[in-house]
């Protein structure tokens, strides 16, 4: 009898080659188990471990799994009744939180080389009808892929990510700090492991060379383009480049090196967190920069090249023209916390308006371009590094072939975007999900279904943080303890 993935249509030729080429590795290096995991609403991976002899059946049938992640928010609190008709969704199918169904993707194995006998792969998610799943955010971005291979264009992009590294001092394992629905644990005490604000110094760097190096060998070993690694100007402040990517391996990749980071990490004493900007003293807000252009998908040509004295192609230029045209309502995707919005200040090297410059840092769309030049590229600097990364990328895809197909011009590159009279980024998440609802362009785009859950999901965190806070100014007052305790170790 065929299998839940021959019986709907996902079983080629390309994923029966796939599979051994897994299987063999596996034998090879006397795998024990694999994590089989999703990315969820947030970019946090979830899954289980499965035996070698189980992922042999998840290959043909699937691997069922709760859908229960998506009934909560970021502190674990019930956002969805999944025992009401259509469990909050409206959707008979979601009613009673009932089981998904995990396709393995062989093409993103990988052996973990930090966990023993461990191998790791993402899947995707369906209904058990055999439909794809709603709210997957994987699913978006494929869609998103899908329109722009349909142009004859394939997405590329190069990640630049901030991030913290601390040492736990203490882990607060207490009972009374393990908190419950609705409210996250307390997360470890941490302190910096190196100082700040000599920017780029050398020093600083061999400083955390002896756990870096461990990161930097893990990260080569799972095949991931390692570019570089920096020292950022606050305290234990790092920054990590990626080389360029293709479609749905950059965000993979975003997604496996977060948690790589992470869990290396935490084996070693110290705790890593993507959070925007943590609340310790001297700590200020990390950006996660996106650098994307197009190329031909039939002669790999960069579609954004400049010619003569422009910044870039018309193609480019459409592209960044809509990326600003989107770009408030895209703000809950690039920067999807409440913390996010700290980075939204005036001369703070991070955009808090809808600017584009040619190589101006201040600028949100900063063209890197020059005549002949391959690299040519936009990067968008409004993202934070706990961004969920498939909904990033898709919202930068959607908005950009927009611009192509609508052929919209940029107007004029701005040299003081501080100063522009253009309209403002969202300064909060409240702002930032108004400006969504209203965007008819991203309900077509991502559908009615997940922007209706992501609107209801992430309004709920915004009302348990006034509820616990009151009214504050994200681009004045301090980082509060709420902001803290809800990212620092999550994210």
């Amino acid at each position: 009898m065929a299998g839940f993935i021959e019986r709907n249509g996902l079983l080629t030729t390309a994923y029966r080659d796939a599979v051994q080429n897994v299987l063999q590795q596996i034998e090879q290096a006397d795998i024990r188990m694999i994590r089989l995991s999703w990315p969820d609403q947030y970019g946090l991976l979830r899954g289980k471990m499965l035996s070698v002899a189980a992922l042999k059946s998840a290959f043909s049938s699937g691997s069922e799994i709760t859908m229960a992640p998506f009934f909560f928010d970021t502190a674990s609190a019930i956002v969805f009744n999944p025992f009401q008709a259509g469990g909050g969704f409206g959707d008979s199918e979601l009613s009673g939180s009932p089981n998904v169904v995990m396709v393995p993707d062989p093409t993103t194995f990988r052996i973990l080389p930090w966990a023993d006998r461990t191998g790791w792969m993402l899947a995707d998610l369906y209904m058990r009808s055999g439909k794809p799943f709603a709210l997957s955010p994987r699913a978006i971005l494929k869609k998103a892929l899908q329109e722009a291979s349909d142009m004859g264009y394939e997405f590329k992009a190069g990640l630049e990510v901030e991030w913290y590294l601390t040492r736990i001092v203490d882990p607060c394992l207490e009972p009374e700090t393990l908190g419950g629905h609705g409210t996250p644990a307390a997360p470890p005490k941490v302190m910096p492991v190196a100082k700040g604000y000599s920017y780029l110094l050398e020093n600083h760097l061999d400083e955390v060379e002896p756990l870096m190096s461990t990161i930097r060998d893990h990260v080569l070993a799972l095949g991931m383009p390692l570019r570089s690694i920096e020292d950022e100007l606050a305290p234990s402040q790092m920054e990590t480049t990626f080389d360029v990517m293709s479609g749905m391996n950059v965000a993979d990749t975003m997604v496996l090196f977060r948690n790589a980071v992470k869990q290396i990490c935490r084996r070693n004493g110290y705790l890593a967190s993507f959070m925007c900007k943590p609340k310790i003293a001297g700590f200020y807000a990390s950006g996660w920069h996106l650098h994307q252009s197009l190329n031909d998908k039939i002669t790999g040509t960069n579609l954004f090249v400049p010619t003569g004295n422009d910044a870039l192609s018309p193609t480019g230029l459409s592209y960044v023209a809509g990326l600003l045209e989107h770009a408030g309502p895209a703000s809950s995707f690039t920067t999807p916390t409440i913390n996010g919005y700290r980075r939204r200040r005036p001369y703070s090297l991070a955009p808090d308006r809808m600017t584009w410059g040619i190589d101006n840092r201040a600028a949100m769309a900063r063209v890197i371009s020059a005549p002949g030049d391959n690299a040519s590229r936009v990067e968008n600097r409004a993202g934070e590094p706990a961004a969920n990364p498939y909904l990033y990328l898709a919202s930068q895809i959607f908005a950009g072939l927009d611009g192509i197909r609508r052929q919209l011009d940029p107007g004029q590159p701005v040299e003081s975007p501080y100063e522009s009279s253009v309209s403002s980024l969202p300064v909060n998440l409240s702002q930032a999900l108004d400006a969504l609802e209203s965007s008819s362009f991203y309900r077509e785009a991502f559908g009615d279904k997940f922007i209706d859950y992501w609107l209801h999901l992430r309004r709920s965190e915004w009302q348990r943080f006034v509820a616990a806070e009151g009214e504050v100014d994200m681009q004045q007052d301090e980082v509060t303890e709420w902001e803290h305790r809800e990212y620092f170790e999550l994210m």
